[in-house]
């Protein structure tokens, strides 16, 4: 296929025109006259709240649904649609939110899925090859290996693995529905550079989002739906503030969208009301810590494929572990299956919402009595005697009665039918509740609404854990984070001394240090004593690694700790950072400090070397270029 370049094509012209599009799914009316325009070589973000109707017209575009009434125009000539076949012939490709991978075939195979099913000869090496080129450029190349079979893949993964598959296709139109959901940041911002180059390039892509900051910074134009129509079509996303968008969307003002934290009584000596330490489950739990109090909302930060879903799968009775201990309410328990947690009080909310959380074939009432159904014993259902708090949560989250008597879950929004799978845990008025990935894929009012339950939850002395590739809503929910690299709890840090970019570099692999451990180890073993890797602020320390040649010259934390630069043990070297060696005042340890940098500039925090005594015989230039060599 020869794509156009913006040489060849005017920067106005339009590739694809849809107007006055009609669906309806039962009584539900999906898309009621919506209209959508896009250009070329352009990056166009497709909004609105959930039920909006922006995925079914993303669905339409790409031949997944055929609208009831309504023009599709695309390259200037009428396109009807019958398949996804169809679109793909006429290089239109979508990156579905809800994977649509074949399980049991491997990776390689997914990626060249629509070609596997095309006439002629398929050349394996050469699929190999350019499989390993779209993951590289995904950074995925060494943690996606070709022949794995996709069930074995985490939710993460399989979204990297769909989205490869879009641009094996070398579309010329591609849709990204939600792509970002189960990325971390530095899987988004590697998604966001091939985006630019696809871009670059003459391909159009339509980029639906629920996190607006993603559409205000990667995005040309944007078109806002609601309630099945089209609200605001193709503005300049520079015109646009996110109070405007949200605006949009909703049709209404909204407040701060973290809710503000309410006191539980006695938050900060309240009891530890569960604790794991050194849960195994290999191989991608190695040994995961942490505790949760009363009242508290614990974060678990890290990347794609750290371990913080598995960990809690472990915890849950989902994964057999092989090590590991657990107390709730100060008594050890052992869950071997899901059933023994939630008798026990633990409420467990997967990330993947269709596979995991939905029964289809179960209607919309019997869905949110499916924790019931688990903790209850006895003859009968029991749903009766749930009756009462079933009204009380209706009424608190917003949820019309008599959608319970809906057939099928599949008929609600995303953000509808996250609503229901939490409700379904606070039925039985867990004392721990986890969730995973809480506000995927849905609308910023509804993420508003969950957040604002979490705080209304906590405070009623519920222990909540709240997994999330979202590292801006790690923050703004939690009093504390535990980070996850690797399949090991690295660090537990209060969240307000951290950022996202300090939370980013706390959760890179322990690998991708390594360079920088040798470092470290080289310069703490030829002069005696400690190198660290740290992000200091004003009177603050977070130390990313440390390696310690010499127990005597300790600056006082190791990696993964936080600390005012007064509770160290050089305070004196941390304040005056950058200054060469300098010997704390009573003469017992002497500091070099050092600033790091990314090549593209970006600050890294500082790499120190802290040693017993003086700095006598030791060459401040000399180390100073080694550790400059990071910078390289």
């Amino acid at each position: 296929m020869t794509l156009p370049t913006t040489a060849s094509v005017p920067a106005t012209a339009t590739l694809l025109e849809v107007s006055g599009i009609e669906k309806a799914f039962g009584r539900t009316r999906a898309l009621a006259g919506a209209s959508f325009e896009l250009r070329y070589g352009e990056i166009h973000a497709l909004l609105g709240a959930n039920g909006a109707g922006k995925s079914t017209l993303s669905k339409v575009i790409s031949g997944h649904v055929r609208p009831e009434a309504g023009r599709v125009s695309y390259k200037g000539r009428q396109l009807s649609l019958r398949s996804t076949r169809d679109a793909l012939t006429a290089g239109i490709a979508i990156v579905m939110q809800e994977t649509t991978l074949a399980a049991d075939l491997t990776v390689l195979e997914n990626i060249f899925l629509p070609e596997l099913g095309t006439a002629g000869f398929l050349s394996h090496a050469g699929m190999r090859k350019r499989a390993a080129a779209i993951l590289d450029d995904l950074g995925q190349g060494g943690s996606l290996p070709l022949d794995t079979e996709v069930r074995r893949l985490s939710t993460a993964q399989r979204q990297l693995v769909e989205i490869g598959k879009a641009l094996a296709l070398d579309a010329e139109l591609i849709i990204f529905d939600e792509p970002t959901a189960s990325l971390s940041a530095g899987e988004v911002e590697r998604l966001f550079d091939v985006m630019a180059r696809l871009k670059e390039s003459g391909r159009s892509l339509i980029f639906v989002s629920h996190r607006l900051e993603e559409v205000l910074a990667v995005t040309d134009r944007v078109t806002v739906m609601r309630e099945g129509a089209t609200v605001a079509s193709g503005r300049e996303t520079t015109s646009l503030s996110q109070a405007d968008i949200i605006r949009l969307m909703v049709g209404r003002e909204l407040g701060a969208i973290y809710a503000e934290r309410i006191p539980s009584p006695d938050a900060e000596a309240a009891s530890v009301v569960f604790e794991v330490k050194n849960i195994a489950a290999p191989p991608v739990v190695r040994g995961v810590s942490f505790a949760v109090r009363k009242g508290e909302i614990l974060g678990l930060g890290g990347l794609v494929g750290a371990g913080r879903s598995e960990a809690a799968e472990a915890i849950f009775g989902l994964r057999a572990r092989t090590g590991g201990e657990m107390w709730l309410a100060g008594n050890k328990v052992n869950f071997r299956r899901p059933a023994q947690a939630v008798r026990a009080g633990i409420g467990f909310v997967p990330e993947d919402r269709r596979v995991q959380n939905i029964v289809p074939d179960l209607s919309v009432r019997e869905n949110l009595l499916l924790a019931h159904l688990g903790a209850h014993r006895g003859f009968g259902l029991g749903y009766a005697k749930r009756q009462d708090k079933i009204d009380e949560l209706l009424r608190l989250l917003d949820l019309p009665a008599h959608r319970l008597l809906d057939a099928s879950m599949l008929n609600f929004s995303g953000g509808m039918q996250q609503k229901i799978i939490i409700a379904r845990w606070l039925l039985l008025e867990p004392k721990v509740l986890i969730l995973d990935e809480p506000t995927k894929g849905v609308d910023i009012g509804t993420r508003q609404a969950i957040y604002a339950l979490l705080q209304r939850i906590a405070s009623e002395g519920v222990g909540v854990v709240v997994i999330s590739s979202d590292f801006e809503e790690l923050l703004g929910v939690s009093t504390r984070i535990v980070v996850i690299s690797d399949g090991y709890s690295i660090a537990d840090v209060p969240s307000t001394m951290l950022d996202e970019e300090k939370l980013t570099l706390l959760a890179a692999p322990r690998t991708s240090m390594r360079r920088n451990t040798a470092l470290l180890d080289e310069i703490a073993s030829d002069h005696g004593g400690v190198g660290f890797w740290a992000l200091i602020d004003d009177d603050s320390l977070i130390c990313l690694n440390s390696v310690v040649a010499n127990d005597d010259a300790s600056p006082g934390f190791s990696s993964g700790e936080a600390l005012r630069l007064t509770q160290s043990a050089i305070p004196r070297g941390l304040e005056m950072r950058g200054q060469g060696f300098v010997t704390e005042a009573d003469g017992r340890r002497s500091t070099l400090t050092v600033p790091i940098r990314s090549h593209r500039g970006h600050d890294l925090g500082w790499v120190g070397l802290t040693v017993g005594g003086s700095a006598d015989g030791h060459s401040t230039e000399d180390i100073r270029q080694r550790i400059g060599s990071l910078n390289d």
